[in-house]
């Protein structure tokens, strides 16, 4: 395989231009990209909206430094990350629109700075189309804004890819030497497992470059220490955590999720279980066209003998998506926006060939016409799903936000403990603590939610019609929004 090295040690000069003409360019990419995280920034703000509520996932993530609700558990898969993260608002203030301009702003910035990595490699045209497509997603702006972690190890994957080349090309770069130890601590710091297949081909090219490896592996090892340690000190170490966390992801081996992934674009934000029709060809159309217009992309950089820039990200984003394709059985359209943002380099340097490509002026207006159409119709599509998702999951969130107002005129206020159906995110909304005694989240035992009651407000929440457990048979049930509670007698008799 070619590997671009003619080009990288000229500073990846385009096609026809020298080192001085390239250098004299890429200023001019410079407002481009700031263009394109920037609209990302607005979009983020216009569509997903500043008062857009906190999820379940986030509930739990921010519970973990806010100031403003108890902890929720912490299960073995979760990295602290995105806690940390979000820790400078929500260790202060309780403000939901606050959290999401902030977060909105930092993934622009961080966007724009991941995108600049690759000046070096790649045209201003080719860099901000991709930057472009990747901000396009009804998924990146959907998740831009949240207290998630994915969109994080996108970003990540994105710095983390271009710094290796530039280190690659220029062992004086001292600057790609510390984004390339930055980007791979940052994804470990979210998602250790994601970082770990995302630098699978980085580990392979570095094995006759030791310094290469050893910086690539200190990122890492950065970013996941903390859970490490923390899987001693409170999972019963690093094999039992790990184990935890397949089992609780339905056990890490051969499911095949593709259909599962294709399900969820439709605006499935968990497709768990991932039962139902895929949605219309005009919605995953997209998807399909993906790895063949990446493939034209790769094929058209091996053809200008610059394929490594193009060539690595492709490969990257493979192994980013293989466990979410093949190794879990449920889907969720955020786990493959590592492989989304790397694949946008690709994708973009085909598309810019088709329209650049040596032809006579109709075979070119054509080819640029079809282009054109093709992305119109896809922002289009984009758009739609978007909107529907976030209609869908404010009157989710709307739900819970009425459960905590109708628990709270039944006395059940901070310090209180709730348990049972959808109580994490109902929890945190009503300023409660949470505790199951089965399941995922499970961190209690019956006996000891019993001796809660007689401490605390203490409500056990079930779906209608649903039955209650043990402990609370015999307790008062109440309506609270949709769902029933039984509150511990001793919250109503202090009312």
């Amino acid at each position: 395989m070619a590997d671009g090295s003619n080009a990288t040690t000229t500073g990846a000069c385009p096609a026809g231009l020298t080192p001085q003409a390239a250098r004299t360019r890429r200023p001019r990419g410079e407002p481009w990209l700031a263009a394109v995280a920037a609209t990302f920034v607005l979009a983020q703000l216009a569509l997903v909206r500043p008062g857009f509520g906190l999820g379940w996932d986030e509930t739990v993530y921010v519970s973990q430094v806010s100031g403003h609700a108890p902890a929720a558990f912490f299960s073995a898969p979760r990295a602290r990350g995105i806690s940390l993260l979000v820790a400078p608002v929500t260790s202060w203030s309780g403000s939901t629109s606050l959290l999401r301009i902030y977060l909105g702003v930092l993934s622009g910035l961080a966007l724009y700075f991941a995108l600049r990595v690759w000046r070096a490699h790649v045209m201003p045209r080719v860099l901000a189309l991709a930057g472009a497509l990747f901000v396009s997603l009804w998924v990146t702006v959907f998740y831009g804004p949240q207290a998630m972690p994915n969109y994080w190890v996108a970003v990540g994957a994105l710095a983390c890819v271009g710094c290796f080349l530039r280190a690659r090309a220029n062992a004086r770069d001292r600057a790609a030497w510390w984004g390339l130890f930055a980007g791979a601590a940052l994804m470990a710091w979210m998602r250790p497992m994601d970082a770990s297949y995302v630098v699978l081909p980085l580990l392979a090219l570095s094995l006759r470059r030791p310094r290469l490896l050893v910086v690539l592996v200190a990122g890492l090892l950065a970013g996941v220490g903390e859970w490490v340690i923390e899987a001693y000190a409170s999972y019963g170490g690093l094999a039992q955590r790990l184990f935890d966390a397949s089992r609780i992801q339905g056990g890490l081996g051969w499911h095949l999720a593709v259909v599962d992934q294709l399900r969820s674009l439709g605006g499935r934000t968990l497709c768990r279980p991932c039962t139902g029709s895929v949605p219309s060809p005009v919605v995953t159309l997209w998807w399909f066209a993906l790895p063949l217009l990446a493939a034209l992309g790769a094929v058209a950089a091996v053809r200008a003998r610059r394929a490594l820039p193009v060539l690595l990200p492709g490969v990257c984003a493979v192994t980013a998506a293989v466990p979410y394709l093949f190794l879990i059985g449920y889907a969720a359209p955020r786990f493959l926006l590592p492989a989304y943002a790397l694949l946008a380099l690709p994708v973009a340097y085909g598309l810019v060939h088709v329209v650049t490509a040596p032809a006579r002026g109709r075979a070119r207006t054509l080819a640029m016409s079809l282009v054109a159409a093709g992305l119109a119709g896809h922002l289009a599509v984009q758009y739609v799903v978007l909107e529907r998702t976030v209609r869908a999951s404010v009157a989710h969130r709307a739900d819970w936000s009425r459960t905590a107002a109708a628990l709270h005129t039944l006395g059940v206020r901070s310090p209180c403990l709730l348990s049972g159906y959808e109580a994490v995110p109902i929890a945190f909304y009503t300023g409660c603590g949470s505790a199951q005694t089965a399941g995922h989240d499970a961190s209690a035992t019956a006996a000891e939610l019993t001796r809660a009651a007689h401490r605390k407000p203490f409500a056990v929440l079930t779906p209608p019609g649903g039955r209650p457990p043990a402990y609370a048979h015999g307790w008062p049930v109440e309506r609270v929004g949709v769902l029933q509670a039984y509150v511990a007698p001793a919250v109503r008799q202090g009312r």
